[in-house]
């Protein structure tokens, strides 16, 4: 059974940093792509950024680029995110998640916003910035 749990949220001002963490069980890490998503109150679960099984192609929101990077190491099952230059609308609950699909079945753009592509799921951390 796969397992994902997220730490490292908190309250921070905004232009501070933040790393996520996700640490993961219970299935071959190594052979899928990972994901995190954000909802905030109100509004629907999006897409943040999404790393390839390698490590090797990352994809970001338009809204996160240049200030989020996301990595993963497949010998320690983890994959994080690091937030710089935080905003007040980058507050919310952000999840990581498990593509449904291992290797490049289907990779990008084209699969890795869509939260439906995405099987397996943490139960988030908050992540709240104050103006």
């Amino acid at each position: 059974q796969v397992q994902l749990v997220e730490s490292g949220g908190g309250l921070v001002q905004a232009g501070g940093s933040l790393r996520l963490s996700c640490a993961a069980s219970g299935h071959a890490f190594g052979s899928y792509a990972m994901g995190w998503f954000r909802q905030a109150p109100g509004k629907e679960r999006e897409f943040v950024s999404a790393i390839n099984w390698s490590g090797g192609g990352k994809f970001y929101a338009d809204s996160v680029k240049g200030r989020f990077t996301i990595s993963r190491d497949n010998a320690k099952n983890t994959v994080d995110l690091h937030m710089n230059s935080l905003k007040p609308e980058d507050t919310a609950a952000y999840y990581c998640a498990r593509f449904k699909y291992p290797w490049d079945a289907c990779s990008g753009y084209d699969c890795y916003p869509y939260s439906q592509n995405f099987g397996s799921w943490g139960q988030g951390t908050q992540v709240t910035v104050s103006s």
